[in-house]
């Protein structure tokens, strides 16, 4: 037997800091070559609403006044912290003009709620999306692993780039760094009839879904893949999930549980008119294109992540492929065994009393 193949080691330069990025087939890991590394501006988002406010406010103050970083807040808080906390000369917020830019200020995402805010950051970055951080502060929290009593060392960790690494079993590394899991998006296009560029263009973290909205009847979309005829779909609809999104909707309409790291796209009927229509797991270089064909009795509609809805009338389509732009998590512990606790947490995966031995 020869000697083991050398892994794949990657270097670029973040911010001004030479970084490697080490991938194993467990484990992903961005390690800082320099002791220099600090992160120095954060974007930091909640759950809508007034919940969560006091708990905003603490890590708003550690960030600005303990470690001196300026922090990024959406506008309508960066307005509301104006009037409640004037004194905050740390914080910042921007304009429609610069949401596109926000990848280029940001070093990383922290992250107060539930899934739903995960969700929403991804949305809010459209393209390249800085690592993100997210503190279990909402219902289910199937993506939140870092527990909030610990955010003061979990938020030190990427600030100083100073996480335990040794589970990822990288010889020969650096030892300063932080565990993240590169999070699957869907480049999810919407082709009007007749029209050879798209309409609109949306990055998906969970699903691209397309049903039969209000209507009566059941919906009747044609799966192409690269132009080739897959299936007609008879259906309330279908959802395209990536592995992340694999523990969302698509679970609840009967998909597979798929571990994130799995480069892989789902095709997930919802409650189709056939008993043979079963879920289905393509290569993440599928080139999936979903179209209301001329002789449907009705509309359907789309939805991304569970928003911006659209109709799709007869000869409309939605083209889905792999995204270029991951969502990179920081993992708690490393990616299998986060994944593995959320699904006892979250969904009691496979929890049965334990069988008795024989006398």
């Amino acid at each position: 037997m020869g000697p083991e193949p050398a892994l794949p080691m990657f270097t670029f330069v973040f911010n001004e800091i030479v970084c490697s990025l080490s991938i194993d087939t467990f484990s992903i890991v961005l390690r800082f070559s320099t002791a220099a590394w600090c992160c120095h501006s954060v974007m930091l988002i909640k759950k809508v609403g007034d919940e969560l406010m006091n708990e905003f406010i603490q890590v708003l103050q550690y960030l600005g006044e303990e470690e001196d970083m300026q922090v990024v807040v959406e506008p309508d808080m960066y307005t509301r912290l104006a009037k409640s906390h004037p004194h905050f000369g740390f914080v910042h917020t921007y304009d429609e003009n610069e949401v596109n830019r926000l990848g280029e200020c940001v070093d990383f995402v922290a992250c107060l709620g539930g899934d739903g805010v995960i969700l929403h950051a991804s949305h809010l970055f459209g393209e390249v999306i800085p690592p993100v951080i997210c503190f279990h502060l909402g219902s289910l929290g199937f993506l939140t692993n870092h527990l909030f009593s610990e955010y003061r060392q979990a938020l030190r960790n990427v600030i100083y780039g100073c996480a335990d690494t040794s589970p990822c079993s990288i010889p020969d590394s650096f030892s300063a760094g932080v565990l993240i899991t590169l999070r699957m998006r869907l480049l999810c296009e919407v082709m009007r009839k007749g029209q050879e560029a798209p309409v609109q263009s949306y990055e998906v973290l969970n699903e691209v879904v397309v049903d039969r909205g209000a209507s009566p009847y059941l919906t009747n979309i044609e799966c192409l893949e690269r132009g080739r005829m897959i299936t007609r779909v008879q259906a309330d609809g279908i959802i395209l999930a990536t592995p992340t999104g694999s523990t969302a909707y698509s679970v609840a309409a009967g998909g597979s549980m798929v571990h994130p790291n799995v480069p892989a796209m789902l095709i997930t009927p919802i409650c189709p008119h056939s008993l043979t229509f079963r879920p289905v797991v393509l290569p993440d270089y599928a080139d999936v294109e979903l179209k209301i064909p001329e002789g449907s009795r009705s509309t359907g509609w789309v939805s991304f992540d569970g928003r911006e809805r659209r109709e799709l009338c007869a000869g409309d389509s939605v083209r889905v492929r792999m995204s270029r732009h991951p969502v990179p998590t920081i993992s708690k512990e490393d990616q299998t065994g986060d994944w593995f606790h959320s699904l006892e947490k979250c969904f009691g995966w496979n929890e049965r009393l334990q069988q008795k031995p024989l006398d």
